[in-house]
């Protein structure tokens, strides 16, 4: 994460810092026109008409917005509707709706229904990308962004107090660890699945925990597990857990990641609750920045396309500006006002007006959103495990050991970390390994904690399963492709919503068999579904194995190929490809 900015041009371009958005951009004259050089140059180029009365019918455009920021853009509509703004002389009529910004965005990518509004504003570019990740969802050309407001920590008094504000300043990290701490506030959090304040929040602890100890993904997990025991469904419902104590814990919270926005809409309403005091953490304090996007513009209309760039266009005016301030966001000054501060519970020495902060990269938001997945959530595995003559390789100084000798010895480790709940299930690998087949199943995809007649556990027989994996004479092949489709479609029809599902394939050897590899990556194509995902995460254990062909299938799911040199490190390599899919939505 990096430091968040004042609304300024540098900060505004939200596309900045994240990977290309697959975007349809038409109209592309009017929009450099209205949004780059501003509303004059596009009147004045007879794109926009801004005549005084309207003739025909009014030019009905739907938008739908974050709940936060609804009522604001709201409040503009409806000045604009009284004073007869126009687009080619007819009225703009925009009728705002509140949409949760994750509900739209998993709408979008899968498809589900047909969008009933024209231009979406959500609270982050994160949910632009979720939308957009599917590859095939809808088009969305992007318009430039309505506001910002930092993502803080919110407390009441009596714990910002043994907190130490305002003086006490903290890095995210320390900020954590002082909640975490004896006597500590109960600190809660909207679900960074849904919430993108929660998301932004939980990655700048990843990264300012990270920048402290590189080797803290055990304290990660460990902050993780607390959240998700005080956890909210939604940025209302954690500030209700805040300041009403409403919560499924016999007490509310006392501390919350909360928007300078938020806090500053609780603290002006006059209901005789307690102000919040805000903490900005010194290190990465990240924004939301309302990135605004026409939605399948190619199917609008000439009249709907520009009605919805005036709009658009008339948010970035000196008047909706004001609006926006007057509703506790930030905008396109160049100076934080000291009142909207003030009023949300900010006050110096917390650094509030951090400066020149872009979006976060996509790649922290991956890593933070796969990590309190596979923290939170249950995982549910199929671990495929290369027993063909690959594996009898020796390991460079390991006293003799064979990969297949420290490949065992590192998945015991592995399967140690999981929960009683996670389902992991063991196949095994090898050219014609079973008759015709290059496969075999040594045991099912089941919970760890789930016992047998005999009494033992899950993880006890899968245990023994994995210790007893050997090498099998195989020639110089593997099966693997044939092996991978065969997985993937049990994982697949045997998926389980709320899980983190997945494929996993160690393998110590290249599959040459090149017709099989074909048909696998056709196969991935038809079967992948955004809505079952199941990834394949491919381990690549020594050179031999290809990992760059192997990564070119995985990706079909939405995995990835790595590559291990000793066998040893297929543990921390396994952890983290499983956090890097662990964002996948499900």
């Amino acid at each position: 994460m990096e430091r968040h900015s004042l609304p300024d041009d540098d900060a505004t371009d939200s596309t900045r810092g994240r990977r290309p958005r697959r975007r349809t951009v038409l109209i592309a004259t009017a929009l450099v026109l209205s949004l780059a050089a501003g509303t004059g140059v596009a009147a004045q180029s007879g794109l926009l008409s801004f005549g005084d009365g309207c003739t025909g019918s009014a030019v009905r455009i739907d938008l739908a917005a974050s709940p936060d920021i609804a009522p604001a853009v709201r409040a503009v509509a409806d000045n604009a509707r009284r004073n007869g703004v126009t687009s080619d002389g007819r009225c703009v009529d925009v009728r705002v709706d509140a949409r949760e910004n994750y509900e739209i965005a998993d709408s979008l990518s899968t498809g589900t229904s047909a969008p009933d509004y024209e231009v979406w504003l959500p609270d982050s570019d994160v949910w632009v990308e979720r939308a957009l990740d599917a590859g095939d969802g809808v088009a969305l050309t992007p318009a430039g962004n309505a506001a910002t407001t930092p993502v803080t920590l919110a407390a009441v008094p009596s714990a910002g107090k043994r907190l130490g504000w305002p003086e006490k300043t903290y890095t995210w990290a320390e900020l954590t660890a002082a909640a975490a701490g004896e006597d500590a506030p109960r600190l809660g959090a909207a679900d960074p699945a849904r919430s993108a304040t929660g998301l932004l929040a939980f990655g700048s602890v990843v990264a300012s925990t990270r920048a402290e100890d590189p080797d803290s993904d055990t304290r990660i997990a460990a902050t993780a597990e607390a959240l998700a025991k005080r956890v909210s469904e939604s940025d209302g419902q954690v500030l209700r857990s805040l300041v009403r104590g409403e919560s499924d814990n016999a007490r509310g919270n006392e501390a919350v990641f909360l928007t300078e926005q938020a806090a500053f809409t609780h603290n002006s309403a006059d209901d005789g609750g307690s102000d919040l005091q805000l903490f900005y953490p010194t290190d990465a304090a990240p924004v939301l920045n309302y990135p605004l996007n026409l939605v399948n513009e190619p199917d609008l209309t000439t009249e709907e396309s520009r009605a919805a760039m005036r709009f658009i266009s008339l948010l970035s005016e000196d008047g909706p500006q004001r609006t926006m301030a007057e509703h506790g966001f930030r905008t396109g000054h160049s100076v934080v006002p000291g009142g909207l501060v003030r009023t949300a519970g900010g006050r110096a020495p917390q650094p509030f007006a951090l400066t020149k902060a872009q979006p976060p990269a996509a790649e922290t938001i991956d890593e933070a959103l796969g990590m309190w997945t596979v923290t939170v959530q249950d995982a549910r595995l199929t671990v495929v495990v290369d027993t063909s003559d690959a594996m009898a390789g020796p390991v460079p100084g390991r006293g003799g050991e064979s990969r297949m000798d420290v490949t065992k010895t590192s998945m015991l480790q592995t399967l140690a970390q999981f929960t009683p709940a996670d389902e992991v299930g063991l196949w095994e690998f090898a050219a014609d390994l079973d008759g015709a087949r290059d496969y075999r199943k040594l045991s099912e995809t089941a919970p760890l904690g789930e016992r047998a007649k005999d009494g033992a556990t899950h993880r006890e027989s899968l245990s023994d399963a994995v210790s007893a994996l050997a090498p099998v004479p195989s020639g110089s092949a593997t099966g693997m492709y044939d092996t991978a489709l065969a997985a993937f479609k049990e994982a697949q029809s045997s998926y389980v919503s709320g899980k983190c599902n997945a494929v996993i394939i160690l393998t110590g050897g290249p599959d040459t068999d090149t017709a099989a590899r074909t048909a696998l990556m056709a196969e991935l194509r038809k079967l992948a579904d955004p809505r079952r995902p199941v990834p394949v995460i491919a381990i690549a254990v020594g050179p031999e194995a290809d990992r760059e062909e192997m990564n070119e299938v995985a990706a079909i799911t939405g995995g990835a190929a790595y590559e291990v040199s000793d066998p040893s490190e297929i543990q921390a390599v396994m952890i983290e490809a499983i956090m890097s899919v662990g964002g996948t939505k499900r």
